[in-house]
């Protein structure tokens, strides 16, 4: 009995922003881009918001190759685009892992770690204090 290869329909990503997760599957085709169910180009209407979205793909030269599922939840509208394209750039690693050192040297594969500090004791924010008054 020979086992043949089974060849994978989709490359999964998983991209997370501030509070936003993003889950993220590769398929191949014309490059569409579906979140949540609707085409990105309804949900962000900001220039940088899409070329955000569409910068892996570009840098990889492969945005007519792939369409993109996109699942995103939690945080701003900022945050849920950087969440999807790393996303898109760790599914596309996992569909050509030659293409890791290009997204390396654009930044797409590094996770931004800056999140909301919290809110201190005895401050009105995560660092205002109250209005020092000497008298």
């Amino acid at each position: 009995m020979v086992q043949t290869e089974k060849k994978q329909s989709y490359f999964y990503g998983t991209g997370r922003r501030k509070t936003s997760v993003a889950r993220v599957r590769l398929v191949q085709g014309t490059g569409e881009i579906i979140i949540n169910g609707t085409p990105y180009e309804q949900l962000f209407s900001r220039d940088d918001h899409r070329r955000l979205i569409t910068k892996p793909l570009l840098v990889t030269e492969s945005l007519a190759k792939y369409n993109a599922m996109v699942k995103v939840a939690g945080g701003g509208i900022t945050g849920q685009c950087g969440a999807i394209s790393h996303g898109i750039a760790r599914a596309l690693v996992k569909s050509d892992e030659s293409l890791k050192p290009v997204l390396r040297q654009n930044g797409l594969l590094t996770r931004d770690p800056r999140v909301k500090e919290r809110k201190k004791p005895g401050l009105k924010r995560a660092r205002k204090a109250p209005q020092y008054t000497k008298r």
